[in-house]
């Protein structure tokens, strides 16, 4: 599970009418997919700045020794991107157009540098957003890809439904990707998305602390030939 690229609404809204403050929070899901089961965790910064906007994730697996008698440490995988976008005309009518530079990382030994073109969309009150990504992709160390593109858009609604503290936000990520299965078959792309339901407690927890989930749809994804649904719930608290 990666939670790519969960920044768009409130963080967007934050960046623009506050300024150029880092936004960090960590979440925690409970996957309930066949044969999953475990717990990920996931620490998320963003920030931007007079030339554009920085952001990484790191994402770590936990699991049990029933399901991995071969790891000897409770994280049995980390899954990392690490992006830029670049944008010196902030001022300009260019404004929502950045380029864009990422690195997609895995402790198992698969990467993938990234580059391309970013474009923003905002409602006035930028409580409404998304953002679209074309990028060109090389592959490092394992993996490779006939058709080596990789295609995101991010986003997120506040106040879902005119209720205070409800986000739905989310990711959607298609890219080229050769795999090579044990039916002897070949395919040349992977799709997978991520959308989320967020709300937020409020003065309980001063407004730090969301309950919520989401639902993990994929196809020729980590080791799983087709159509996957995998829910998940979690918990996730903003610095």
């Amino acid at each position: 599970m990666s939670t790519k690229h969960i920044i768009a609404a409130a963080i967007a809204a934050l960046v623009f009418s506050l300024g150029a403050k880092a936004q960090t929070n960590v979440q925690t899901f409970y996957d309930f997919g066949k044969d999953r089961q475990y717990v990920t965790t996931t620490f998320e910064m963003f920030k931007a700045d007079k030339f554009g906007d920085s952001f990484f994730f790191i994402d770590h697996y936990f699991t049990t020794k029933e399901q991995r008698p071969d790891v000897a440490s409770a994280i049995n995988g980390s899954y990392f991107e690490v992006e830029r976008g670049i944008n010196f005309w902030q001022e300009s009518g260019m404004k929502d157009f950045s380029l864009h530079l990422e690195y997609d990382g895995t402790t198992w030994g698969q990467g993938t540098w990234c580059f391309g073109a970013k474009y923003f969309f905002h409602s006035q009150d930028f409580s409404k957003t998304l953002s679209l990504y074309a990028m060109y992709e090389t592959f490092r160390g394992f993996g490779k890809a006939d058709i080596p593109v990789k295609f995101t858009a991010v986003w997120g609604i506040n106040n879902l439904f005119g209720v205070n503290g409800l986000t739905f936000k989310g990711f959607a990520d298609f890219w080229g990707n050769n795999t090579l299965w044990a039916d002897g078959s070949v395919t040349k792309w992977t799709f997978l998305t991520e959308p989320q339901l967020w709300m937020n407690l409020g003065s309980l927890f001063d407004g730090h602390l969301d309950i919520g989930g989401e639902i993990e749809l994929s196809y020729n994804f980590a080791g799983n030939k087709g159509f996957m649904c995998n829910p998940c719930a979690g918990l996730r608290w903003a610095f």
